[in-house]
């Protein structure tokens, strides 16, 4: 089918250059968290939104055998899914943003189980991070780029969704970059770790 996502692979970048970061060549593999880190301003985040087709880039980003320029932006970042540092919610309760309007395993992040009919509006800044990551999981992403997902996150929620990635990456065997600062989370999530330094990737510890 035209909609369908391609097939779970490796994440490859080749040459891949935005703004002053590159050229950059990486291979994440199947149900591998690879953490990435790096000084504020340093292309972090623009470094995901390049991969996921948001910002103009340079280079080859491809999942397995499929290049993203091989599919409509739509179906890349459908399969290629980035989880933000800060979510934009555009409807008046959660269970809009999801898909049939239910919200899958609220408990895994300590969350209620009425949680579909809350007001946007009335969410604090942690409950959108969590449901922000719920709502990426519930699409079933081949991939996941994950900006800082626990950064405002009390030690609880952060252990939480350090546990739901996890299992989510070594259940489905997708390809993950985790951006994070910080370096005990990093021993925990990750099996490597890179940091960014000049213009391109360097090995951690």
């Amino acid at each position: 089918m035209a909609d369908e996502a391609p097939p779970a692979g490796a994440l490859r970048l080749e040459s891949l250059s935005v703004g002053p970061l590159g050229p950059i060549d990486l291979r994440v593999e199947p149900g591998e968290i690879v953490a990435l880190s790096g000084a504020s301003g340093s292309g972090k985040s623009r470094l995901l939104r390049a991969i996921a087709d948001l910002d103009a880039h340079g280079g080859v980003a491809a999942l397995g055998d499929t290049a993203q320029d091989a599919l409509p932006a739509h179906r890349w970042r459908r399969a290629v899914m980035l989880l933000p540092a800060e979510s934009l919610w555009w409807a008046d309760t959660v269970g809009e943003h999801f898909p049939d309007g239910r919200v899958p395993e609220p408990a895994a992040l300590g969350l209620d189980a009425g949680v579909a009919g809350w007001e946007v509006a009335r969410l604090s800044s942690g409950e959108k991070q969590r449901l922000a990551l719920l709502r990426v999981l519930a699409r079933r992403p081949r991939c996941l780029l994950l900006d800082e997902p626990s950064a405002n996150l009390d030690e609880a929620a952060t252990q939480r969704v350090e546990t739901l990635v996890g299992d989510y990456v070594r259940d489905a065997s997708v390809p993950a970059l985790w951006v994070s600062h910080d370096p005990a989370q990093i021993a925990r999530v990750a099996s490597r770790h890179l940091r960014i330094g000049g213009s391109g990737l360097e090995v951690a510890g």
